[in-house]
């Protein structure tokens, strides 16, 4: 039986903030197409980026609004 990893993933919005245990796919599905800002262990990155990533490393997932200065 294959070993299925998840991850935390924190979801910031309008509404204030998530904390969810997800799986690579459903990651993938709540990062492709967002507008929003990805981190993974700290870092910003590209949802192609997490894509590739070995998914037992990615650490804690955040994904957040963009932020615009004005």
């Amino acid at each position: 039986m294959e070993e299925i990893h998840t991850t935390r993933v924190e979801i910031a919005d309008h509404n204030g903030h998530t904390v969810a245990q997800m799986s690579r796919g459903q990651v993938m599905d709540l990062v492709s197409g967002t507008e929003g800002w990805v981190y993974a262990g700290g870092r910003r990155v590209q949802p192609q980026q997490l894509a590739r990533t070995d998914w037992s490393t990615v650490g804690t997932i955040s994904v957040m609004p963009q932020i615009v200065y004005g």
